[in-house]
C-alpha cells in the first residue's frame, strides 16, 4: 500500500539579480515513474553555481495534471506541486522512465493530457529523456527523422513502434542538438552531467560530479555495459595502462606501448579494453585527450598551438577537427564560451 507521501520540486528561495534568470528545468513526472531516475536533474541541475554563488539552474517537478499525488513504481507516491502550466517557462524540459505509460508505451501515442501538455512548451525549448521516458517524445513527433537511445532491453521493440527514428542501443546518450535521449537509470547522470558541460563547461560539470560522487564524464559514445561479457576478475586488467597513458597524453602513444604495460600481446589487450572499457583504446585516448585540451582551453591561457601538444594532438588543425567533430565548436569558439562568466565557478 502506498502509504507514504514526499514532496517534490519545491522553487529554489534564492535572491537573483534583476539581470540574472536561472536556467528553468521543469521534469515532467508521470504515474508510474522510477524515483531514482526523478531525482537525478534535481542532484545534477541543483548544483551548479556561478562565481557569485548564485544557482544557475532552477529545478520544478510538474504534472501533466493539476498539482497532487503521482503514483511512482515504489511503496510511495510524491506530491507534485507544479501543473502542466510551469512547461510553459521552461528552458528544458526532462522526462524520466516510467512504468505506465499506458497507450504511450502500447500504442505510440500521447494521451489527450499528455498532448494538452507539450502544447505548452516553447518553441525551442531543450527537450531530454531517460530511459523510457523517450516513448514520450517519441509518441509526440519530437524524435522523428533523428537518433535516439534508450534501455537497451528495450530498444529493439522501440524501434518496431517508431520506424523513422534512428535508434542506437549502443551508446550512453544522444546529443542531437535541442533533443537529447539516454539509456537506463545511471546513464541519466552522464546525460545530465553532459548537459551541464555543455551549457557552463568541465570544471562546473566536473564540480557537481565531484560532489555527487560520480565519475565526471562518459562519453555518450561509450556503449551500455549490459551487452559486454563480464571480464574474469582473475584475469588481468587494462587499469595500469590507462593510468600509464593518462600521464604522458602529451607524448605519442601506441597500441604496442599500452599493451606492454599489462604484459600481453596487442590483440588480447585490445579485447580486454573493450571489453572493460566499452571502446577501442584509440578511441578512449581521443576522448582523454578532447578532455585535455577542455579544460585547458577553459582554464589556461596557452596558445590554441600550445594545448594542441599539451593534449596530444600534435597540431592545431588536429584538434580543431577533433574538438569539431566531437563537439560541434572550434577552439577559439568553445574557449570563448567558457572563459567568461562561469568558467571559474566552483
Amino acid at each position: 500500500m502506498k502509504d507514504q507521501a514526499v514532496t517534490a520540486g519545491q522553487d529554489f528561495g534564492g535572491d537573483f539579480d534583476r539581470d540574472f534568470r536561472p536556467h528553468r528545468v521543469a521534469v515532467l513526472a508521470l504515474d508510474g515513474l522510477l524515483p531514482f531516475e526523478l531525482g537525478i536533474p534535481h542532484r545534477i541541475f541543483g548544483r551548479p553555481r556561478d562565481a557569485e554563488g548564485r544557482l544557475l539552474y532552477e529545478v520544478v517537478t510538474c504534472s501533466a495534471r493539476p498539482p497532487g499525488p503521482v503514483e511512482t513504481d515504489a511503496d510511495f507516491t510524491i506530491h507534485v506541486p507544479h501543473g502542466p502550466e510551469a512547461l510553459e517557462t521552461a528552458a528544458t524540459v526532462i522526462v524520466p522512465a516510467s512504468y505506465e505509460l499506458g497507450p504511450v508505451y502500447e500504442e505510440g501515442r500521447l494521451t489527450d493530457e499528455l498532448t494538452a501538455a507539450f502544447a505548452r512548451i516553447r518553441p525551442g525549448t531543450r527537450l531530454a529523456s531517460i530511459c523510457t521516458g523517450v516513448y514520450v517524445l517519441a509518441a509526440a513527433g519530437r524524435l522523428d527523422g533523428r537518433p535516439a537511445t534508450t534501455h537497451w532491453a528495450d530498444a529493439e521493440r522501440f524501434q518496431r513502434m517508431f520506424p523513422r527514428i534512428k535508434v542506437d542501443a549502443d551508446v550512453l546518450f544522444i546529443d542531437d542538438g535541442d533533443v537529447l535521449t539516454s539509456a537506463g537509470v545511471a546513464a541519466g547522470i552522464d546525460l545530465c552531467l553532459h548537459m551541464v558541460r555543455r551549457d557552463h563547461g568541465t570544471a562546473v560539470a566536473n564540480d557537481v560530479a565531484r560532489r555527487t560522487v560520480v565519475p565526471p564524464h562518459r562519453d555518450g559514445g561509450q556503449a551500455q555495459y549490459i551487452h559486454r561479457p563480464v571480464p574474469d576478475p582473475q584475469l588481468a586488467t587494462t587499469t595500469a595502462a590507462r593510468a600509464w597513458a593518462l600521464g604522458r597524453l602529451h607524448e605519442p602513444i601506441q597500441l604496442r606501448d599500452m599493451a606492454e604495460q599489462e604484459a600481453m600481446s596487442v590483440r588480447t589487450f585490445t579485447r580486454r579494453f573493450r571489453e572493460e572499457v566499452g571502446v577501442s583504446p584509440g578511441q578512449w585516448l581521443t576522448q582523454q585527450r578532447v578532455e585535455r585540451a577542455r579544460h585547458l582551453l577553459e582554464s589556461t591561457d596557452l596558445s590554441v598551438d600550445q594545448v594542441a601538444r599539451d593534449a596530444g594532438f600534435g597540431t592545431a588543425q588536429s584538434m580543431r577537427q577533433h574538438l569539431q567533430q566531437a563537439l560541434g565548436v572550434t577552439p577559439t569558439a568553445y574557449r570563448r564560451t567558457f572563459r567568461t562568466g562561469v568558467a571559474g565557478a566552483v
